[in-house]
């Protein structure tokens, strides 16, 4: 015989949800005619709702004065918890809704980092949409990928991270290569940074790792000219400044406008090093042979077709041999 469950206290206590969904609009509103019309019911049903809240959690949640409403302490503890889980629960049911996809097409939900986002991905997608019009593409982006929101599974996670979740297969793609970058116009103004010691000492644009705490490796321009056998501490102290920011879309921009010079890894840059508008000062550059990017998916959406045209769209992007199935 199966052994009954106990009965679920949490469950229990928990308020009508129709009842907290009237006393949202109530407090969202501050005013029970105006919360009757957004939930489509009478201002009667409104008021019901509220009194049976209330008298669920024992106290008032509003303070009426004639014909206005405002919040009790309690009501504001109440209305913040109540609407932010409200919003999430609305985002959970937006994102099943939207797995569905539009009519006649098929969803795909990649994970990347922001920089991967705005410098690897959205040169390329174009090409990527113009040869697949029937995939919905969603795209979100993350600085670590460990703490998504519950519930949260991507169908494809692009990271250094060999192992990123569980349950998901992962495909080895490339090595990080670094290597400085500045535009023509900066390079042309300060021919000397094409010297290693002259490149230290000049206008530096540093990646900082603050809130990088995943990546196992972590190269900015210290570890990169000490791998070069040349040391930040020997900068003369009247040297320009060192600018320090952990956001690599930044630190490209400023590069572009003419600010400085940053460290370029190889797969972000690369479009713009083809197009011009970036240039190597130095031949120098360093290989992390011992780690890699992936893309990782779910094993049993090996075979799938939507999943297999996106992933056999970036190995050829990626100028990676097409994938095998073993």
């Amino acid at each position: 015989m199966t052994k009954p469950s106990a009965p679920d206290q949490t469950l229990i206590k928990m308020p009508s949800l129709r009842a907290v969904k009237s006393f949202v609009a109530a407090a969202k509103y501050l005013n029970f005619t105006r919360a009757a019309e957004s939930l489509c019911v009478t201002q009667a049903a409104i008021s019901r709702q509220i009194r049976e809240l209330e008298t669920s959690l024992g106290t008032p949640l509003f303070k009426r004065t004639g014909r206005s409403v405002e919040l009790t302490k309690a009501g504001s503890i109440f209305f913040d918890a109540a609407q932010l889980s409200f919003l999430n629960i609305a985002q959970a049911a937006d994102r099943i809704r939207k797995n569905h996809g539009s009519a006649g097409k098929h969803p795909l939900t990649v994970c990347c980092s922001p920089a991967f986002s705005a410098l690897w991905m959205s040169s390329r997608l174009p090409s990527f949409f113009s040869a697949n019009p029937d995939i919905d593409l969603n795209l979100m982006t993350t600085q670590n990928f460990l703490a998504l929101e519950p519930g949260v599974r991507p169908d494809v996670f692009i990271t250094k991270m060999a192992n990123v979740q569980e349950g998901y297969r992962s495909l080895a793609l490339f090595h990080d290569v670094i290597f400085p970058v500045c535009t023509p116009d900066y390079l042309a103004r300060h021919p000397e940074i094409a010297r290693l010691d002259a490149l230290r000492d000049g206008v530096l644009l540093n990646l900082s790792p603050y809130g990088r705490s995943q990546v196992a490796e972590h190269v900015d321009w210290g570890v990169w000219l000490a791998i070069h056998a040349t040391s930040l501490d020997e900068r003369p102290s009247d040297s320009p400044h060192i600018f320090n920011a952990n956001d690599y879309n930044m630190l490209i921009e400023m590069v572009l406008s003419h600010q400085g010079v940053a460290l370029g890894w190889g797969h972000l840059v690369k479009h713009l090093l083809e197009q011009g508008r970036l240039v190597r000062p130095v031949a120098q550059e360093v290989v992390l042979e011992d780690t890699h990017h992936y893309l990782a998916y779910p094993p049993e959406r090996e075979d799938d077709e939507t999943l297999a045209r996106f992933r056999d769209w970036f190995l050829e992007q990626c100028e990676l041999p097409p994938y095998r199935t073993s």
